[in-house]
């Protein structure tokens, strides 16, 4: 079955994946949604003897069903290779009574890479399928690991350049450094004096400036994103959460078609919606715990019915998740209207104009799987330091927020379906927070990469080569702008004069 891609706010006639992907948001400011969500094409018992990468192609060529055989393959080969640091690419830990879903085993040490390792070579695909002459500028806005993990995939691949936007004092240090080290010709990277929702607003608002693309193309570019938005993120997300039952299976974890439950850290709400697709696709999955920090926007929007991004903007120990615009739950609330896009325009437009929506009971109905739950700090650290002390096993404090959430839920529920916690981040990327939590006080006096020796030590595991990598890296972007200057500062990067 051909599998096309529409808009999640008109009627406009559906585009094939690859124009999908390469356009990452649609014409009229909506996302694209496929038209049908397929479902596994082989048993799970035969899924379980794959390889990640045999599994990638089978869940993959299900919703890209425009590209060859060929194609896919050499998409999948060129991403998950020697960048991962683990040949399982994402093991499964048991641990603590959960299954702890490794996702930061890539280059840059954090989720994102499962995506982002195979969006360029798709994008670049894309391009070729599409006669697309133009070279292809990737905008991102990122809350700390789109940004790195972006760069990384796409840096010095002809025929692309990649701007990414950042919050200034919005992202820890090492996620910083990661960005600013960044090597690549075609690689530009912007602190903005603003937080990640003023920076993906505006992104968004540039995609949709028709001035400001009309530039660009007379000067030989194209906007595209690698935001979460673009379906060439969402697709490979869902591959790992088969993957995590298909390990369960082979384990003898579970029994075929049993069911498990999947808890995910979640911001921009693109992980966990990868998560719902899987079930969508026969998945056994029960619940989906959507797991919040101290911005509870999402917390609230699944027990309540409501999305009011009105009130504080918290800055958190887990800072990929200091969000309070969540634009992939947009596909969400499509599926929840029955798929009718003017409905889903009015609250896209509601939530622009006033900052909040809300759902019907029935509209609520649609995605009965999901559980919203959130963490403090304090429950967020004890959680972390809690699993340190009974196992040795040391985990971020984004994936604390998840551990955090799941123990609230097992513990007012009972319910005892195995679960897996989407791990989303290595703690090397967080040490001075992880330290906080296991180690308080032992840090005193040492700078970034002393807190990562001393983490070294206590969690009895070996540096990752992103983090050796920038200890003397030396810094190449140093670009500061306001928001309002952000489209500015776009054509100045490529060099276009206004």
């Amino acid at each position: 079955m051909d599998i096309l891609y529409k808009s999640t706010r008109s009627d406009a006639k559906p585009v094939a994946a690859s124009a999908a992907i390469l356009q990452g948001l649609a014409p009229d400011g909506g996302l694209y949604v496929p038209t049908a969500i397929p479902t596994l094409a082989r048993p799970l018992a035969e899924l379980a003897t794959l390889s990640y990468q045999e599994l990638a192609y089978e869940v993959m060529r299900l919703y890209l069903t425009d590209f060859t055989e060929e194609e896919l393959r050499a998409c999948i080969e060129r991403a998950y290779d020697e960048k991962f640091d683990d040949p399982a690419i994402a093991p499964l830990v048991k641990c603590g009574g959960a299954y702890y879903l490794e996702l930061f085993h890539g280059a840059t040490i954090a989720f994102k890479d499962m995506a982002l390792s195979i969006l360029p070579h798709l994008m670049v695909t894309s391009a070729r399928k599409n006669r697309e002459e133009r070279e292809i500028v990737i905008l991102t806005a990122t809350s700390g690991d789109t940004g790195k993990a972006a760069m990384a995939g796409f840096a010095d691949v002809p025929g692309t350049r990649i701007i990414v936007f950042y919050p200034k004092d919005g992202v820890s240090r090492i996620q910083e450094r990661q960005m600013v080290t960044q090597r690549g010709e075609n690689t530009a990277v912007v602190a903005i004096l603003g937080n990640f929702d003023d920076a993906q607003t505006a992104v968004k608002k540039m995609f949709g400036d028709p001035a400001l693309n009309a530039t660009i193309a007379a000067n030989g570019f194209r906007f595209s994103s690698a935001n979460s938005i673009n379906v060439g993120r969402l697709v490979p997300q869902i591959v790992y959460y088969v993957y995590a039952y298909c390990q369960l299976l082979a384990k003898g974890e579970i029994a075929e078609e049993e069911e498990i439950n999947i808890t995910v850290p979640t911001g921009n709400f693109g992980n966990i919606l990868a998560a719902f697709y899987a079930k969508r696709m026969g998945l056994p999955v029960r619940r989906l715990l959507c797991a919040s920090n101290e911005n509870r926007v999402l917390t609230d929007f699944f027990n309540e019915g409501v999305y009011d991004k009105n009130r504080p903007f918290l800055l958190t120990s887990s800072p990929s998740m200091d969000i309070l615009v969540s634009s992939n739950l947009e596909r969400l609330v499509y599926l929840a209207t029955g798929e009718d896009p003017e409905m889903t325009r009015a609250f896209m437009q509601e939530l622009s104009a006033n900052g909040r929506y809300a759902l019907t009971d029935s509209m609520r109905a649609a995605f009965a799987e999901f559980v919203g739950g959130c963490a403090s700090e304090e429950e967020n650290f004890a959680g972390i330091r809690k699993l340190y002390e009974d196992t040795g096993y040391v985990i971020d404090t984004h994936t604390g927020i998840g551990n955090a959430v799941y123990r609230q839920y097992a513990a007012k529920t009972g319910d005892e379906t195995p679960t897996v916690i989407a791990s989303t981040a290595s703690p090397y990327k967080f040490a001075q927070a992880v330290l906080g939590a296991i180690a308080p006080g032992k840090d005193e006096g040492l700078d970034d990469f002393g807190r990562i020796d001393l983490l070294t030590k206590l969690a009895g595991t070996k540096e990752p080569a992103a983090v050796t990598d920038i200890r003397t890296a030396p810094i190449r972007h140093n670009r500061v702008a306001d928001v309002q200057d952000m489209p500015e500062t776009v054509l100045e990067i490529l060099g276009i004069s206004k």
